[in-house]
């Protein structure tokens, strides 16, 4: 984990910390829970997946308490059976209380996305297309969504709007065409990488390929246009399509074979996977336990 991305988990944990513990805390479990108790915990995958998102879980008990031992069982990106521990705490019962639902919305979330991003990955692999995320993010929750589609074997589109041009059908409409839009962009000057270009309709494909376009997005076209475009284009560019795949047609798009397949619904539509955390035993102050 890089420092520029562990930053970024530390604010997402903290900021989530505070939303739910605020200036007074888990009052619930204080009126419950002795001080000074101790207790071990499992954190389970019920149901099978891929985890993501350990480090974020280890991060809200480390903030909330450095005296809780959180250990990681497996890596994020494994890819798991049901009724898999995933994790382990020992400590402080009131910590552990305090920090089991923000560790196991982060863990929730990503292992719900790294999931269905490694199902269309096993689709798309055999026949060579490589599954991109989008912008279609939570937001705030950018980086470490696109994380975990890195975990499930996916690969990162633009992060934003600042590290990559991409044009889209509304700067077509906005500049008069797409020839025109990509000749605009390459004389601006400003594009750190390949640029590309988003066509809805075969006839701008062979405009986009002669104003330069290194990547040409097929919006929203059915298989066989797809199939059509990767004959028109021999190789001459990069194609992409998107635009309403889903698990049940990604291979019809990958095997037309493009290049890349952009998949919104890996993270707006992800469904949290089923993860939890179980309390095994607890030792009281005094010496009371309880199982």
């Amino acid at each position: 984990m890089d420092d520029g991305f562990k930053r970024s988990c530390m604010e997402a944990v903290q900021r989530a910390l505070d939303e739910d513990l605020q200036s007074t805390g888990d009052i619930t479990s204080r009126a419950l829970i002795q001080p000074g108790s101790k207790g071990r915990a499992e954190i389970v995958m019920r149901e099978p997946g891929v985890v993501a998102g350990l480090p974020l879980a280890s991060m809200v008990f480390r903030l909330l308490d450095n005296k809780v031992n959180f250990r990681s069982l497996v890596n994020d990106g494994e890819h798991l059976h049901g009724d898999s521990v995933i994790a382990t705490l020992d400590g402080s019962v009131l910590t552990i209380l305090e920090g089991e639902r923000t560790a196991l919305n982060f863990l929730q979330k990503l292992s719900g996305i790294a999931s269905l991003t490694a199902k269309f990955v096993a689709l798309a692999a055999p026949y060579g297309a490589e599954i991109l995320d989008t912008r279609k993010t939570t937001p705030g929750m950018r980086e470490l969504e696109k994380y975990a589609v890195r975990a499930g074997g996916g690969k990162n589109h633009r992060f934003g709007l600042y590290d990559a041009v991409l044009i889209k059908d509304n700067h077509i409409a906005a500049t008069g065409g797409v020839g025109k839009a990509v000749l605009l962009a390459k004389e601006a000057g400003e594009a750190p990488g390949p640029i590309e270009v988003e066509v809805g309709r075969l006839e701008e494909l062979e405009e986009a390929i002669e104003a330069g376009a290194d990547i040409v997005m097929l919006d929203n076209m059915p298989p066989e246009d797809v199939e059509q475009a990767v004959r028109v284009t021999s190789g001459r560019v990069k194609l992409e399509a998107s635009g309403g795949i889903t698990l049940e047609n990604v291979s019809s798009y990958a095997r037309t074979g493009v290049d890349f397949i952009s998949v919104g619904a890996i993270t707006h539509s992800a469904a949290s996977l089923d993860i939890a955390l179980q309390l095994q035993a607890v030792k009281t102050a005094a010496g009371e336990r309880a199982n």
